[in-house]
């Protein structure tokens, strides 16, 4: 279960705009179809590096804000990213898609076999949105942080207190880590910019989660420019 400790860096296509051709569609080739500043789409990516897959899966990274046509007619109708070309079908949902590259694709396993750790990881899994959204919802705010945005931190260093095995939320680093961690990501650097506030304050096991976090290269590979992150999440929030 644990993702590889490094790997070469990966020379990253540039993003294609409406001006862009498509690549050949439906070749046999499996293509992850992305946007560097997504977070959803960023759960994939992680994925795939953790999986050891950048060879056999391409990534077809795609300007959100310039779209090219041909992705919504040809590739995937909901016209949004992550998507996944692979066996003649075209997926999509970050968590889905997750799961699915886990299981459909060599490389290391990132859900254990421990029956409890998997019901976890599924409660885990559930709880992103609401997470996701207190979170969220927080920042416009003029007041001070409230009550369910310091609840929903409290859940997650709760969650990573429950096995003892290692620093992340099933212990050893899964595909639950990958399904927060964009998220914390950002939330991290948005905190600190607007509320002056520090997400891991008196919160230990999320802190040391993070700091782990932050050691694999699967996952740094997949990192963006945190002053364009934050710039474009508070441009998109209304945030001045």
């Amino acid at each position: 279960m644990a993702a590889p400790s490094s790997f070469m860096k990966e020379m990253l296509p540039p993003a294609l705009d409406s001006t862009s051709q498509p690549p050949t569609l439906f070749d046999g080739t499996p293509r992850l179809y992305i946007c560097y500043t997504c977070p959803f789409a960023q759960r994939t990516w992680i994925t795939r590096n953790c999986k050891g897959q950048q060879e056999k899966i391409k990534l077809v990274p795609i300007d959100l804000q310039n779209r090219p046509a041909w992705y919504k007619e040809k590739v995937y109708p909901p016209n949004k990213v992550p998507a996944l070309e692979h066996n003649n079908e075209v997926k999509g949902e970050s968590l889905d898609l997750i799961k699915y590259i886990d299981t459909h694709f060599d490389g290391p396993a990132l859900l254990p076999d421990d029956p409890a750790k998997q019901q976890f990881a599924e409660e885990l899994f559930s709880y992103t949105d609401s997470f996701n959204k207190a979170m969220f919802s927080a920042l416009p705010s003029k007041e001070d942080v409230g009550d369910e945005f310091g609840a929903a931190l409290d859940k997650i260093e709760d969650a990573l207190s429950k096995f003892d095995d290692g620093p992340f939320f099933l212990g050893q680093f899964s595909l639950v880590d990958i399904a927060y961690a964009p998220f914390m990501e950002r939330f991290q650097i948005l905190f600190s910019d607007v509320k002056n506030y520090d997400i891991t304050k008196g919160r230990p096991k999320l802190a040391l989660w993070i700091e782990e976090l932050n050691k694999i290269d699967a996952y740094l590979q997949t990192r963006h420019d945190p002053q364009d992150l934050l710039a474009r999440t508070k441009k998109r929030l209304g945030i001045p």
